[in-house]
């Protein structure tokens, strides 16, 4: 099921973001617990299976999958291209997964494509990437841009708390160290679960690579 409509449905972003901040009230969302308790249903719905494409450059996407399954249910996050094998970024099954994102990453892949299809509003991509990221050294304007987003989808002003619960990181792995990998031009995690222990592609064609490391506007920091 194609997840894009029910980014607009009341209540969407208390759900999908619940696990991050399970014993914040929904009304920091701006929504009540009515809404989002239905929007949660409807994602955790074992005949919907909904996911939602993050378009990227060159092709490649970022596909968040929500997948019901009769014992457990996982939303997982891929970074797929057309003829390649797609990875894992981050997974909240049982085996959990991430992060998948370091800041910088994931701030530079806000702007979608031009004529891009998908997931293309900066506000919604990132707050639908935000349970991949886990950055123990966001910087401190990543808190405003968390803030300009959540307002952007409906919370009420004065939402700075919320913004930095957020960016604690999933309670799967929380906040991690990433160093950046001059060699390998990729940014590396030391998280226990990361897959980010190897540099992001390094399963690629070279010329595919390269595309990705400027996807993600890879450089080495203060550089």
């Amino acid at each position: 099921m194609d997840g894009l409509p029910l980014l607009d449905e009341p209540g969407f972003w208390a759900a999908h973001l619940v696990d991050l901040c399970d014993d914040v009230s929904p009304e920091a969302f701006g929504v009540d617990a009515a809404d989002a308790g239905a929007m949660l249903e409807r994602l955790h719905d074992k005949s919907a299976w909904p996911a939602f494409t993050v378009p990227l450059e060159g092709g490649f996407a970022i596909v968040v999958h929500y997948n019901s399954g009769e014992e457990f249910t996982s939303t997982d996050y891929f970074l797929v291209h057309p003829g390649s094998t797609d990875a894992v970024l981050a997974s909240m099954d049982q085996d959990r997964i991430g992060p998948g994102l370091c800041w910088p990453e994931l701030a530079a892949i806000l702007q979608a494509p031009e004529e891009a299809v998908g997931v293309t509003d900066p506000h919604a991509r990132l707050l639908l990437l935000l349970p991949v990221l886990g950055d123990a050294r966001a910087p401190a304007e990543a808190v405003d841009v968390v803030v300009e987003a959540l307002i952007a989808q409906g919370a009420p002003d004065g939402c700075e708390p919320l913004a930095r619960r957020l960016l604690e990181g999933h309670p799967m792995w929380g906040a991690q160290a990433w160093a950046f990998d001059t060699d390998e031009r990729s940014w590396i995690c030391d998280g226990e679960h990361s897959p980010r222990q190897s540099p992001l592609g390094d399963h690629l064609p070279q010329d595919r690579r390269a595309v990705l490391e400027a996807c993600l506007a890879v450089a080495e920091p203060d550089a």
